[in-house]
């Protein structure tokens, strides 16, 4: 049996596939696996044992500048059609996704119409998965469309995968034992904590950990944010900088005591690499987005609703005290 799963959005939602691969790969040990991913954000697929063939689209933004990013794609579709897959499952719930897996001339083509008709694609898919509540984990929903469709013989999901055999080891010019991961810094501006209040949670932690790793992305706020923490606690934390992939990222996550951290790609990477979680939730949905299968502490502003939430309403008291219950 051959299948394809599309799933063509950001790096944390690719991540949140690998468990409805992992429950693929155990009910049917032979069938061979494809998957389609949007450029950048296979990383967090390397190495993983549950499929054979990994294949990326064109990144949109990069479509925009160059002109060989819709050929990519009209290349990849027709290596698609060439596969003759027995079942095309699209979890985009986006028009790229769905005119992937729709004219990959799979026997099933499944899609998700739960969450929004599906209007002229009805047309496209001989399976609508109608799995899907405005409180269900993103892991579930993919979960469900597939398994309404082709059944994956467990009752719930397994933990999110990031395979032990891809990471990498990384030098921080530093000796890493019994520390912590903070990661401050997201794209998302609703998503960021102030800088100060992050700088008062590490000064406490630093009392109690030898080391405080400040994670970062690439991006040059994020940084630039890392650097300042990093200052603040004079010789006592150190930046990745925004220099490690997520393959090295992984590496200090498996071993990390305690990871503190925003709703971010990040966050969903600890809990695979099982990493005793804090994250701070504000304008995001926690029941959709929050770390799955992992010991963790939620921390969001009170009795108010998700989308009126603001992350200044969150205190320094309220982050310590999750931190003080998952070191214990």
């Amino acid at each position: 049996m051959r299948l394809l799963f599309v799933k063509t959005k950001n790096i944390g939602d690719t991540l949140l596939l690998t468990p409805t691969l992992a429950a693929a790969r155990q009910a049917y040990p032979d069938a061979e696996i494809w998957v389609v991913v949007r450029r950048s954000t296979e990383p967090m697929l390397a190495g993983n044992p549950a499929l054979q063939r990994l294949l990326t689209t064109a990144a949109p933004e990069a479509s925009q500048r160059d002109t060989t990013g819709p050929w990519h794609d009209v290349k990849l579709l027709l290596q698609l059609r060439r596969q003759r897959f027995d079942y095309a499952f699209d979890l985009s719930n986006g028009d790229r996704g769905r005119l992937l897996a729709s004219l990959s001339r799979a026997r099933v083509r499944c899609t998700n119409a739960g969450a929004a008709p599906l209007g002229i694609w009805r047309i496209c898919f001989n399976f609508a998965a109608r799995s899907n509540a405005p409180d269900r984990h993103q892991v579930q929903v993919d979960f469900d469309t597939v398994n309404e469709c082709l059944p994956l013989r467990v009752s719930r999901p397994p933990p999110l995968v990031y395979a032990r055999a891809a990471v990498q080891p990384c030098d921080l010019g530093v000796p890493l034992a019994n520390y912590v991961v903070l990661h401050p810094g997201t794209r998302w501006q609703r998503k960021r904590w102030p800088l100060e209040r992050w700088v008062a949670v590490a000064k406490v932690l630093a009392e109690t950990f030898p080391r405080l790793i400040i994670s970062a992305g690439p991006d040059p706020d994020e940084v630039r944010d890392a650097a300042e923490l990093e200052r603040a606690l004079a010789g006592q934390a150190v930046s990745t900088a925004g220099r490690l992939n997520w393959a090295q990222l992984a590496g200090l996550l498996y071993h990390t005591r305690l990871f503190v951290g925003v709703d971010t790609a990040a966050m969903h990477l600890a809990a695979a690499c099982q990493a005793p979680t804090v994250a701070l939730f504000g304008p995001s949905d926690e029941r959709v987005w929050h770390p799955w299968q992992v010991r963790h502490e939620l921390v969001s502003p009170p009795e108010v609703l998700p989308h009126e939430r603001r992350m200044n309403d969150i205190t320094v008291e309220q982050v310590l005290a999750a931190c003080r219950r998952m070191a214990a």
